[in-house]
């Protein structure tokens, strides 16, 4: 359900390219499951089904975000909810000690916590998250969930209903059966599952931008794309409430009570899902397959996201396993990864941002249809403007642009190489030598090395590629909701900063003009 906020990766119909992504969720999730990779699949409920390649938590809660120095903490707000308390009412009374009823409730389902690790508020960069007690080595086993332990719509108490119903409630998300799961069993008045319940956010008070005034949303994500994808999200949002999960609720009024049929619950719980749902990823033969369904994996959802993560969750037949990937001092966070995550998709998905510049996973996007606009402007008489159509339209031909795709540029190389240098060579490349090509139908393009997309090779790039980027690079930073020097001057001053709201602090810290500027300097060189 969600859209995939600004950037898609794949253009004009298709072809999934070998880019990075993220976790996969109906809505695009990070794995919470990882989310990077085609362009079209990142970020949003609209778009859903995303391939990840590093597993993880859906959307990974809008809280693990921000972690970069004890007196950067500010920064970090309350990135999913500081208030991690029981559903709104829908869980039962209010548990006095929720973490010590989860940890019963962990021992009863076969859970296991290694004594080295503490579920705590304290010493975490927010909410409730995961600590070390003891100095922890790489490949120490962290905790291990037993598939019977995980909450989908295979071990609900309606999966026979759910599996039997599956036809009906196929949707564009494929989330339906587990939200459907979620509402029965968050009114469900002794639902096992209510201890693991009591570990999550209030739901009234997620912070992913689908909560946000409209006006708030465009003023704060101008440029980011995110708007945009906001909006395709609510509408699939309450299109498949209405179609599917309305009518089948009234369809079993003895399963689902009247105050869960509601929109703005089932809103409220794709949100949760996007943020804290895994998906299991595919094995590469299988790479052609629907994505698996996404499932809630208690006690790894409470593990808090970071870039420079130092621990990965692994699957296996009997369990899921989350294992140290670096040493973990006694009393530091512990840090899953929801994917290699853009700020912009961590605040669309999970309704945080780390602080610029720590996101080692941070891009900056250049939109396809830029990139044409830049190129109009060199053309001079109607006979070049048409050719640049022309142009354009065997470009969508072979699969390397779209009207809604976007060029994505990570800190090392361009992440859509391919896409990126051939529109280049088409838009750039003499007219007499195009109409070749164009015969040729693209083939016989020998990929030189001169013409490499990292970072550090752009300015050997050929002067005509070299000025159509950095056209398209200013085009770009004008559609930013600040200007560079704003930023600049925003991030550089704590005590400024500390009077924005927390969400003009995380829509700073996107910071797309930082990025794309930092660009613009080897584009220069």
């Amino acid at each position: 359900m969600a859209t995939q906020a600004k950037r898609r990766r794949v253009s004009c119909g298709g072809r999934r390219r070998s880019t990075p992504l993220r976790r996969a969720s109906p809505l695009p999730r990070p794995q919470r499951r990882p989310a990077r990779g085609c362009a079209a699949c990142r970020g949003s409920f609209a778009a859903l089904h995303i391939p990840s390649p590093n597993p993880g938590p859906s959307s990974a809660r809008a809280r693990a975000a921000v972690f970069s120095a004890p007196s950067e903490l500010f920064r970090a707000g309350q990135r999913h909810c500081a208030c991690l308390s029981q559903v709104a009412g829908l869980a039962g009374s209010e548990d006095p000690a929720p973490v010590a009823s989860f940890l019963s409730w962990c021992r009863r389902v076969g859970l296991e916590l290694s004594p080295k690790v503490a579920v705590s508020r304290q010493g975490t960069v927010a909410g409730y998250g995961m600590v070390a007690r003891e100095s922890v080595q790489p490949g120490e086993l962290l905790f291990a969930v037993p598939r019977a332990a995980l909450l989908s719509q295979h071990t609900c108490s309606i999966s026979g209903l759910l599996e039997r119903e599956r036809g009906a409630l196929q949707s564009q998300s494929g989330w339906v059966p587990l939200l459907l799961a979620l509402l029965h069993e968050l009114q469900a008045p002794a639902s096992p599952w209510s201890p693991y319940f009591a570990l999550w956010p209030e739901l009234g008070r997620l912070e992913h931008p689908m909560f946000w005034p409209e006006e708030e949303r465009r003023r704060l994500l101008q440029g980011t794309g995110v708007p945009e994808a906001v909006e395709k999200d609510l509408a699939s949002i309450r299109s498949e409430y209405y179609s599917i999960v309305l009518p089948f609720m009234e369809a079993h009024p003895d399963l689902f009570s009247p105050r869960v049929r509601s929109l703005e619950l089932y809103r409220q719980l794709v949100a949760l899902v996007m943020a804290y749902s895994f998906q299991e990823p595919l094995e590469e033969e299988d790479d052609e397959k629907e994505p698996n369904s996404p499932l809630m994996v208690p006690a790894a959802d409470v593990l808090n996201h970071l870039a420079n993560h130092n621990a990965n969750l692994e699957y296996s037949p009997n369990c899921l396993r989350m294992v140290a990937t670096q040493p973990i001092p006694k009393g530091h966070e512990i840090f899953n990864t929801y994917g290699q995550m853009a700020n912009w998709q961590l605040i669309h998905m999970y309704g945080f941002t780390e602080p610029y510049p720590d996101n080692t996973d941070d891009t900056a996007d250049i939109q396809m249809v830029t990139v044409r606009e830049a190129a109009l402007q060199g053309t001079k008489v109607e006979a070049e403007r048409l050719l640049l159509y022309e142009r354009w339209d065997f470009l969508c031909k072979l699969e390397m642009v779209g009207e809604e795709g976007a060029f994505v540029i990570g800190r090392e190389e361009v992440l859509t190489e391919e896409e990126l240098a051939m529109t280049l060579k088409v838009l750039c490349m003499p007219a007499e030598e195009f109409r070749e090509f164009k015969d040729q139908d693209g083939w016989g393009d020998d990929k030189r090395e001169e013409d490499s997309l990292t970072i550090t090779n752009i300015p050997k790039l050929k002067a005509s590629w070299r000025q159509l980027l950095r056209d398209s690079v200013l085009l770009t930073l004008q559609t930013y909701a600040t200007d560079l020097k704003t930023e600049q001057d925003l991030l550089s001053s704590k005590e400024v900063y500390a009077t924005l709201s927390w969400r003009e602090q995380q829509a700073l810290q996107e910071c797309p003009g930082e990025e794309l500027s930092a660009k613009l300097v080897h584009i220069d060189a």
